[in-house]
């Protein structure tokens, strides 16, 4: 009898700031994918991945790497099938390290679905997220409609650093965890 395999799901932390709460919302986030039970679920760590700023001699769309990190991160986001990015909002927009992330490679990324996980005071992370949707479809990836949006997000992590959600918050992670799935299929059939 042969062995199914589930496709794989990254969670990107897209924070490294100190004291930055996105690893509070991303564990949460990875407990209820886990729960949800249509992923394997990873969870990579921006701050541990470590990526310099871009420092690629040739276009990543030529996949002609020269650097050791870029050859493993090219690894790294060419086994996953689908992707929920957990954004803060800076200034009105998403941070550096996810676009230099997102910058560094071209194929690996495309073909697959994506999701967010945005964080910020009143604007929960929106405007962020409508940054990153221009960049994402340009990578060809294909972003969901559903996101999980977090608002006043500082007041929602505890003292020990774990996210305080409510239904409306698990509601929209599973939500979006349904159309990642259903799109993974369409587009990533063979990771079924």
């Amino acid at each position: 009898m042969p062995t199914t395999t589930r496709p794989v799901l990254q969670i990107h932390i897209g924070s490294t700031r100190p004291n930055r709460i996105a690893p509070a919302f991303t564990g949460w986030f990875a407990e209820v994918a886990q729960q949800h039970a249509q992923f394997d679920v990873e969870v990579i760590d921006l701050a541990e991945v470590g990526l310099p700023l871009l420092d690629e001699p040739n276009h990543p769309r030529l996949r002609q790497y020269t650097q050791q990190h870029t050859r493993d991160w090219s690894a790294t986001v060419d086994r996953a099938d689908a992707f929920v990015l957990v954004t803060p909002e800076y200034n009105y927009g998403y941070s550096a390290v996810t676009k230099n992330a997102l910058d560094y490679l071209c194929h690996e990324w495309a073909d697959k679905a994506v999701g967010f996980v945005s964080y910020g005071g009143v604007g929960a992370g929106v405007r962020a997220v409508q940054q990153l949707k221009q960049v994402v479809t340009t990578l060809r990836m294909v972003p969901v409609l559903e996101s999980v949006n977090i608002p006043f997000a500082m007041h929602k992590v505890t003292a020990e650093g774990k996210a305080e959600t409510d239904a409306g918050l698990d509601q929209a992670a599973v939500l979006m965890l349904d159309e990642l799935a259903r799109l993974t299929r369409k587009l990533r059939p063979a990771a079924e």
